[in-house]
This record gives structure tokens, C-alpha cells and sequence, in this order.
């Protein structure tokens, strides 16, 4: 009887790096692959290279998967006419989790990198995905984030260079579940890319970010109209990229 497909998805964080090296060592008996959900068109250029160090620490390469239908998230935005909502980004459900419903199979055991202190995101993934067989490796040896970056540090791998900017995750440059805060980091470390996104929500007369009146009412705030120093003072959110796209810290 053929064994199932063991399916590791890497996103070129830290988490994801950590939990195909730790399967890598687990499943050794030619039925691991590691998965990329291709959105490096505006990721960090850093990043191939990162995929690459992360291949050869795990001993297998990484097989890139491409939308069937979009070039990149640009083209989704412009195509699909939508940025983002309480429910998630369309860019991820299009460029990621449609490329992985459309390469899995019902028998797959998939893992993912959340780690042990994202508990809430395992719970609620689980719960929504009951189709799918999981493995939590992560989670199950209490890998946090941090160790996560301890141990890729500790193999002699640079970490990715968004999370040495001081970014949380490594994301597309200008993630479009960020808050104000972020995008105002975006603005100081990568002004082209802000500009690019400023000018994508008045074509699509849509804005990321909103503050509330003395009412209790949404306004919405376009980047082009955000003020610098907004948002500056909070934590950055925490913007899942991967199996559970959602807008966590929505305002």
C-alpha cells in the first residue's frame, strides 16, 4: 500500500523553515515534499536566497507552486477588485490556499508552521479544515517563534532580511492586512512599495486602515492620507500569511 504524501508548506518565514527541517529529520522515507506557494514577486529579494539555505539544511528542494489563474497579487487586486476584510486578504486565498486545495490530496498529512504559542491559529485552522489530516510539529515540541529564529541562527542561516528590519513576519513588502503602524514602517523602509499600494486602493476606491470618530464609526484613512506618526506606538499585528488568512487586529 503506498504510504501518504507527508506535505510541509513553506512560506520563507522562520516558523515554516523550522517545521521542514524538523519533518525532514522525522520522514525520511521519500515522501516528504516541501511546498512554496509562489508570491515572491514582491516579497523581500532576499528571499530566494533564504529558500535556498533552507534547502540545503533540510537536505530537499522546494517545489514551487504558481496560481493557475494569477500572475502575482497585483493581478489579483486588479482582477478581483478587493485588498482585504474582517475575513482575510484575497491575494492569500488566491495565490496560496486555492494552489494548495488544487495540489492536495484527500490521504495528505499536512504541516504547517505555526508554532507553540500560536495556539488560537491551530485551534481555529483545525476547526475549519476538517477535510485535511494535520501535523503540528511546531507545536507539539513547544517551538515558539523565537526559538524558531534561535535554532535557523544556531545552523549558521541568515535570518530572512525582513525580520532583521524588524518586521514580525516575512510577508509580502506591504501586506495588506497591516495597520497603520506598519504601513508607516513600510513608508520609512520601502517607499516604492508604499506608493504602489497607496496608488492600488484609489483605483479601487478601497483603503486598508480606519480610525473611529467620537461616535464609534469607521472612517476609513487612505495611505496616501495616513498620518506619519499614526499607529507608531502599537505593537505590529500579527499577519498571518499562510493556512488561516485573517485580519486579526482589523480596527
Amino acid at each position: 500500500m503506498d504510504l501518504n504524501r507527508v506535505l510541509v508548506w513553506f512560506s520563507c518565514g522562520a516558523a515554516s523553515a523550522v517545521a521542514a527541517k524538523l519533518a525532514s529529520e522525522k520522514y525520511t522515507d521519500g515522501r516528504l515534499e516541501i511546498l512554496y506557494c509562489d508570491t515572491l514577486a514582491y516579497e523581500h529579494p532576499d528571499n530566494p536566497r533564504f529558500m535556498e539555505d533552507v534547502e540545503r539544511w533540510t537536505g530537499h528542494k522546494i517545489k514551487v507552486l504558481k496560481s493557475k489563474k494569477y500572475a502575482d497579487i497585483f493581478d489579483v487586486f486588479n482582477r478581483e477588485r478587493w485588498l482585504v476584510g474582517p475575513g482575510g486578504a484575497k491575494c492569500t486565498t488566491e495565490m496560496k490556499k486555492v494552489v494548495r486545495k488544487d495540489y492536495q490530496r484527500p490521504d495528505d498529512l499536512h504541516i504547517f508552521g505555526l508554532t507553540a504559542d500560536e495556539e488560537n491559529r491551530i485551534r481555529r485552522f483545525a476547526s475549519d479544515n476538517h477535510d485535511v489530516m494535520l501535523e503540528w510539529n511546531l507545536r507539539d515540541a513547544w517551538i515558539t517563534k523565537e526559538e524558531c529564529y534561535r535554532r535557523i541562527s544556531a545552523a549558521g542561516i541568515e535570518l530572512p532580511a525582513m525580520y532583521k528590519l524588524g518586521y514580525n513576519n516575512n510577508n509580502c513588502i506591504g501586506c495588506v492586512k497591516g495597520g497603520a503602524g506598519y504601513w508607516n514602517k513600510i513608508r520609512r523602509d520601502f517607499p516604492e512599495s508604499f506608493v504602489r499600494m497607496a496608488e492600488m486602493e484609489r483605483k479601487l476606491d478601497a483603503a486598508i486602515n480606519f480610525r473611529r470618530d467620537e461616535n464609534g464609526t469607521r472612517i476609513r484613512i487612505f495611505l496616501d492620507e495616513l498620518p506619519k506618526n499614526m499607529g507608531t506606538d502599537e505593537p505590529e499585528q500579527d499577519m498571518d500569511c499562510g493556512p488561516q488568512c485573517r485580519w486579526d487586529f482589523a480596527p
